[in-house]
């Protein structure tokens, strides 16, 4: 078996578009959990974001840290990352609610930085996993294999913070990129010595082959899905189709909820409802985000029968397909900011190329190859990234587009939502912050003092 990489990231805040990574850590270890090499990174801001206080306060770095000359900017960053993937691969890639949250940021990360390969934790024999949803599988099918935290409210946490600490994790710094590797992988160093069979079932999942076949067998199968606060549970279901546009997006039907024949035999008003209405009897799951499938050992006769009766109905299945695939094609209207593009299509083959050249030469060269993009995206992420590099390579009215750029970014009028951190948010969370009892008042003074002068900077 390959190596495993766990890995973390700190953040400016939490949406993978418009925040950055401010420090990576990882440990490679062999297949028996055994560390063999480890690596920690951290990077200057980059000139367009602005920090959440809250992401300051939780991660504990300080905003002087964050100009610091003798760290890597984040253009330099991403090189340094795509060259440590390519190094260890090829590797299964596994964190802590790494697939819903750091990989995301990564490939923001690689992508709005004009790295070649946006998709490395998955390619060169590489693989993920994601440890958070091992943890909500043992939850429900060897609950007494680990301690389970209450939180406040006096619900099971599922926090790694929580949860390590409750297994005999002492040395946990918590929010701090090492320190949650090195807990990420004691909790799994618990489930593998505990339940090795269901460490091996749940190791599988990284093969998005393995899945792909564990479906197509038209045999019961159980996922562990936790929804909101609730605790996890299992679903038990079969597969019944693949979207026309995604063809790792699989039907999941539900083989518990009643009406089963009913909607088989629906027509596609019906079988939109199972899509979208709550409880969805028809659910989609991704098969390349590792998720925690497990074969049923023994079904009741009544799913075997249903599964059968899915397997003969192609039509039924074709037509899910096409109405998974009808479901998004419907919310796509707007014309996105680029961040939120990334999959907007894959580069040419002169893209890729140019792309590669771009590694290597320095900024002038840069801001010359930006003009042979065919992608209208790397055009505009390659101007932006001279803005912030290299302003001097353009002339006056590039300085001056990307202090507006900042103004209207930064300060919008009162009441507008937006996805990313506004002078108007960092007001509202630094009210919060002032009036929690346990935040040291030195980290709320320095917190005020650097929000404002950041303002006076781009004012």
């Amino acid at each position: 078996m390959q190596d495993f990489v766990f890995y973390d990231l700190e953040t400016t805040g939490t949406s993978a578009a418009y925040d950055q990574p401010l420090q990576f850590a990882a440990i490679r270890t062999d297949a028996s959990l055994q560390e063999l090499e480890r690596v920690e990174f951290k990077c200057r801001l980059a000139p367009h974001i602005l920090p959440a206080p809250y992401a300051l306060v939780v991660t504990g770095i300080n905003p002087v840290e964050l100009a610091n000359p003798n760290l890597p900017n984040l253009f330099e960053f991403s090189q340094m990352l795509q060259k440590l993937i390519a190094r260890w691969a090829p590797a299964t890639w596994i964190g802590y609610n790494t697939i819903k949250f750091d990989e995301p940021m990564l490939r923001q990360t690689f992508y709005q930085n004009l790295q070649p390969q946006i998709y490395s934790t998955q390619m060169d024999g590489n693989d993920r996993l994601d440890v958070l949803p091992f943890v909500q599988t043992v939850f429900v099918k060897d609950r007494p294999l680990l301690n389970w935290p209450l939180n406040e409210k006096g619900k099971i946490s599922f926090k790694l913070d929580m949860l390590a600490p409750a297994n005999g994790f002492t040395s946990h710094n918590a929010h701090d990129a090492l320190g949650d590797v090195e807990a990420t992988i004691f909790i799994c160093r618990k489930i593998s010595d505990g339940n090795s069979e269901l460490w091996k079932q749940l190791l599988e999942t990284r093969n998005k082959q393995y899945v792909r076949e564990l479906f197509e067998t038209f045999r019961p199968i159980e996922i562990i899905l936790r929804f909101g606060s609730a605790e996890p549970r299992s679903y038990f279901g079969c597969f019944c189709g693949i979207s026309n546009e995604n063809r790792n997006s699989y039907g999941f039907f539900d083989l518990e909820m009643e009406q089963t024949l009913e909607l088989i035999q629906g027509d596609n008003d019906l079988i939109m409802q199972a899509l979208e209405n709550s409880p969805k009897q028809i659910r989609t799951i991704s098969i390349n985000n590792a998720p925690p499938v497990l074969p049923v050992n023994s079904p009741r006769d009544s799913w075997v029968k249903m599964c059968e009766t899915l397997k003969n109905k192609s039509e039924f299945r074709e037509t899910v397909g096409s109405l998974m695939a009808a479901r998004f094609e419907a919310q796509e209207v707007e014309v996105k900011p680029v961040e939120e593009q990334i999959y907007g299509g894959f580069y040419s083959r002169n893209d890729q190329i140019i792309l590669q050249d771009f590694q290597a030469v320095d900024w002038p060269k840069r801001a010359e190859l930006i003009l042979q993009f065919e992608d209208q995206r790397l055009k505009q992420l390659g101007h932006r990234l001279v803005s912030f590099y290299a302003p001097e390579t353009g002339d006056q009215s590039n300085i001056e587009r990307f202090s507006q750029f900042l103004k209207e970014k930064w300060f919008l009028r009162e009441g507008k939502k937006v996805p990313w951190t506004t002078f108007d948010e960092v007001k509202r969370q630094l009210d919060e912050i002032d009036e929690d009892p346990k935040i040291e008042t030195g980290i709320k003074d320095y917190l005020k003092a650097y929000y404002q002068k950041k303002q006076r900077e781009v004012v």
